[in-house]
């Protein structure tokens, strides 16, 4: 191995690249500490840095009382634009954007919710094109995918369009169709979504609620909703572990 100014960081590119070729596979148990401080000659302080690298990246995770393990790697999925072409009407078999492009089928999909009445600050306010003050409707999800956190987001609803209304009450949630079928069920017909997209690392809740080291970066989108020329609903931020995802778009000219 080349000699590195840092040994636990020598240690780390190693178990780093046996992980990704898979000389170590998902769900192996590493070797002790103790053990790993013999076969690379440096301190159990140093293993432990190195490991503490690893758990970061979201390469392996820890287990109470079981040892350190190579994490399974969760399946990659595509995020276009078209997982909003779902049918949003009266639907055989419920489904959502989520288990679309998760390629799950409702029985898989879980959503935990936080449903709050929110005054709307300045950027929630420029996002909806209302005055600050505005009253929101904040919904907060965290999206599962076969038992597994795989998307966080916050969804927001104005007040004059859903207050008072089963939209308004989490007990319909997950709702089949999403937010475009919840729309269409007030009279709201989606004609446009814009969404940008941003790449960053997680704050400390998203990695604890998505499961995934600090060191993994996630996609950070903001999704606004229209019908007839207004918004109806903006998402800020929808975030995507970014070892889970890939983004992919297409244009016809």
């Amino acid at each position: 191995m080349t000699e590195r100014p840092h040994a636990y960081l020598r240690v780390a590119d190693d178990l780093r690249e046996q992980i990704k070729t898979g000389a170590l596979t998902p769900g192996l148990k590493l070797p002790p500490q103790r053990l790993l401080a013999e076969e690379y000659g440096v301190s159990d302080i140093l293993i432990r840095r190195a490991l503490e690298i690893l758990r970061n990246e979201g390469l392996i995770e820890s287990r109470q009382g079981s040892g350190t393990f190579v994490r399974e790697r969760p399946p990659v999925r595509r995020i276009s634009m078209d997982r909003y072409l779902i049918d949003s009407g009266p639907q055989e078999t419920p489904q959502t954007s989520f288990t679309h492009d998760a390629g799950i089928t409702w029985s898989q999909y879980r959503l935990d919710k936080a449903f709050a009445w929110i005054e709307a600050d300045e950027r929630l306010a420029e996002l909806f094109g209302v005055d600050v003050g505005a009253r929101v409707l904040e919904r907060r999800f965290v999206f599962y995918a076969v038992g597994e956190p795989s998307q966080m987001s916050r969804s927001c609803l104005l007040a004059s369009d859903v207050e008072g209304t089963p939209v308004a009450d989490p007990r319909h949630e997950p709702w089949p169709g999403g937010n475009t079928g919840q729309l269409r069920s007030l009279g709201i017909k989606v004609d446009k979504i814009r969404e940008t997209t941003a790449v960053r690392m997680p704050t400390p809740d998203e990695a604890e609620r998505l499961g995934i080291g600090t060191g993994v970066p996630v996609f950070s989108i903001t999704r606004r909703t229209y019908a007839q020329g207004r918004v109806v609903e903006v998402a800020d931020p929808i975030v995507i572990p970014g070892d889970r995802a890939v983004r992919e778009d297409s244009i016809v000219l």
